[in-house]
């Protein structure tokens, strides 16, 4: 009855919601087991969902596009993303900024719990399966699926789930197909692009920081060095190209947003986002007045890492064994500048291999919210990042992979 192809957490939803329906299901992988991309999230350990029981405030976190997903969301939100993975034997738990991750911090008892719902609701699984297109045929106007093409046969179906993933982690077996196959079956792709994806940065000072990681600070994405596009908190870590972390990641999310040729931007780091500039230098002229013998390059690593402190000295062109006695309030006041207003420039991102999720895809707008059933081909159903929908890091992307996985599963049964 429904062929489905893909098996990373949206395609196996999807399998097991229409085997669960009364569906005769298959489920076509090219790998050699399911669910590998899902293996690296969470570092491993699974961040299945986002603890926002809101679905208007789930959504608005999700962008503009967002509002295509309140009908699936509707269906099945993050509570019954919990229920569902509870029920297979998977406990969860809510950790720190909302995101939900198994007790076991595994992400191999996810998996283990997905091909559970998959044999229960008799679905077969092919892995080892590459698709080489598919045999359609026109009927009144209209564009039909009828089958999918492998390397030694044709199987033949009543209805096809897309299910085959974005472009990021190509290693994993996500390298575009669903894409190539979707356009030509008369949809528009929304040009694919990396996101939630380390940045390349152009000054060689960071490059000496690899390693270095700054808890919850402040960072400003700047365009032309003087508009600040948007503002962002949480962790960062320095890299041998340039910067990653949570708060990177989801700033090269609105990056990919506003990206053109021309354009150039900057990241503004606030190092002590909790105090004001006025506030800083009150705080630092009483250190120094409690200091007065000691050298600079001693004091500062009690605000900053060490590493931090002595490129913060060298572009403030202070010595680090000047005593604190002999800084002027010029060098104070450099140095306040660097610790409010740290500047990067970016020069690009590290590509599809390193990026977590594919911004871009198939259009929304030909695409039912409900069911995700296509509107140019009846009997073909599109679900996960193979759409044009994606959020910031925190669980977002693999709830848009279990709601739009689950209604596309009953819908394509229901249609």
């Amino acid at each position: 009855d429904v062929i489905v192809i893909g098996g990373g957490p949206a395609g196996m939803m999807a399998a097991g919601k229409a085997g669960e329906a009364g569906a005769r299901v298959l489920l076509v992988e090219k790998n050699d087991r399911l669910g590998r991309k899902l293996l690296l999230t969470g570092e491993g350990r699974c961040n299945i969902t986002h603890a926002e029981f809101d679905n208007n405030e789930l959504v608005k976190s999700l962008g503009k596009k967002g509002k295509f997903l309140f009908s699936s969301l509707n269906a099945f939100n993050p509570e019954n993303v919990m229920e569902f993975f509870s029920d297979l034997g998977v406990a969860t738990k809510i950790e720190k900024g909302g995101k939900v991750f198994p007790v076991s911090d595994n992400a191999l008892d996810v998996l283990q719990a997905l091909e559970k719902n998959l044999k229960k609701n008799a679905v077969e699984v092919m892995t080892c399966a590459n698709v080489l297109g598919f045999e359609t045929e026109e009927a009144n106007n209209e564009k039909k699926i009828k089958g999918v093409q492998l390397i030694d046969r044709i199987i033949y179906a009543d209805k096809f789930i897309l299910a085959t993933g974005g472009k990021s982690y190509p290693a994993t077996g996500s390298t575009g197909d669903g894409y190539v196959w979707a356009r030509a079956f008369g949809h528009k792709i929304i040009i694919p692009q990396p996101s939630l994806v380390p940045l390349k940065i152009e000054e060689d000072w960071a490059k000496e920081l690899q390693g270095v990681s700054l808890k919850n600070v402040k960072i400003s994405l700047m365009q032309d060095d003087e508009s600040v596009v948007c503002v962002s908190r949480g962790d960062l870590i320095f890299t041998h190209f340039g910067v990653s972390g949570p708060v990177i990641l989801n700033l090269s999310r609105t990056l990919a947003e506003l990206e053109k040729k021309d354009d150039q931007f900057f990241l503004s780091i606030d190092l002590k986002p909790e105090i004001d500039r006025r506030e800083l230098d009150a705080s630092i002229q009483k250190d120094f007045a409690r200091n007065i013998n000691k050298d600079i390059a001693n004091y500062l690593p009690e605000l900053v890492p060490q590493k931090m402190a002595k490129i913060i000295l060298r572009l403030a062109e202070i010595s680090g064994e000047k005593k604190i006695n002999t800084i002027t309030k010029k060098d104070r006041l450099r140095m306040i500048n660097l610790l409010k207003d740290m500047r990067l420039t970016v020069i690009g991102n590290t590509g599809f291999a390193q990026a977590m999720v594919t911004k871009g895809g198939v259009n929304l707008k030909e695409v039912n919210p409900k069911n995700m059933q296509s509107k140019i081909v009846p009997n073909l159903f599109l679900t996960g990042e193979v759409l044009d929908l994606d959020g910031p890091t925190g669980g977002y992307n693999l709830q848009i992979a279990w709601s739009t996985g689950y209604v596309a599963g009953i819908g394509c049964v229901n249609s």
